[in-house]
């Protein structure tokens, strides 16, 4: 099972050796409520990880960007990318996320466990921006159809620095990894998603409990309906639970603020 001497070279070989040497360490667990400024978490610690309780990830994914072409489409390629995950990512900030990372064209944030709605409305927020404004912004500059996935999850996260301690001014060598379900099953929820629709897992769903977010405002006829939708994913071995539920409504451009203000109140 073990590499032999000549495989590869030994400086590679040496740096093997040394991180299995760290692993049959062991790791040691410290619990944290809620998440950690960046700052703390652990990199110089070999063993240390932080578990933090009943992180909510929302995860926001453009669809169909590999239509999109850097080589023929420079311009416009650029800002697809620019306004799809800029946008993302200062909402995000808006809505007091803790930590907030872009992968690709894609952007995740996660919010502490009494921050429930916060998480709701940053991705219905960026649900009715990439639907009334992004999509038809790339569509007329590049005739490309593009859309967004959104997909939130909530569970217990495992997460530590994963890479090489800052060295001569550079940290782009080192990130956090967040090791457990919800960053994973978000993004799997998003790519289960068409574009205009947030899927979220059924323990996530369980914590939506006031009817602005479950039944609509009654727009345009007054007549309040359920707005989520539900759907069995037990024989999908992608998902650790058996039901999503998915809504394809935008805020309201008559309500949409005051719902939005009055869930915000929620979490405090």
């Amino acid at each position: 099972m073990n590499i032999q001497d000549g495989q590869i070279p030994d400086y590679l070989l040496s740096v093997i050796k040394e991180q299995i040497v760290i692993y049959n360490q062991g790791r040691s667990i410290t619990q944290y409520n809620e998440i950690p400024d960046t700052t703390q978490i652990p990199i110089a610690n070999q063993t240390l990880w932080f578990k933090i309780p009943d992180v909510i990830c929302v995860f926001v994914d453009m669809l169909g960007s590999t239509k999109l072409s850097a080589a023929k489409q420079d311009k416009g390629t650029a800002g697809a990318y620019q306004l799809f995950t800029n946008t993302a990512v200062r909402i995000f900030h808006e809505m007091e996320a803790p930590y907030i990372d872009v992968r690709g064209d894609g952007v995740f944030a996660l919010f502490n466990s009494n921050q429930i709605y916060r998480a709701f409305v940053s991705a219905v927020s960026f649900k009715t921006f990439a639907d009334l404004e992004f999509v038809p912004r790339i569509e007329q500059l590049t005739t490309v159809k593009v859309g967004c996935h959104i997909g939130i999850d909530q569970k217990t996260v495992l997460v530590r620095k994963i890479g090489l301690k800052r060295k001569n001014g550079r940290s782009d060598r080192q990130n956090e990894v967040w090791a457990g379900k919800p960053v994973n099953m978000a993004a799997k929820l998003a790519s289960l998603s068409a574009h205009n629709q947030l899927f979220v897992s059924d323990r996530y769903y369980e914590k939506l409990k006031d009817d602005k977010v479950r039944y609509s405002c009654g727009c345009p006829n007054n007549n309040m309906e359920l707005l989520w939708k539900e759907c069995d994913v037990r024989e999908n071995k992608l998902f650790d639970f058996d039901k999503a539920y998915y809504i394809e409504s935008n805020w309201c451009k008559t309500h949409g603020r005051d719902f939005f203000e009055s869930l915000i109140e929620l979490d405090k």
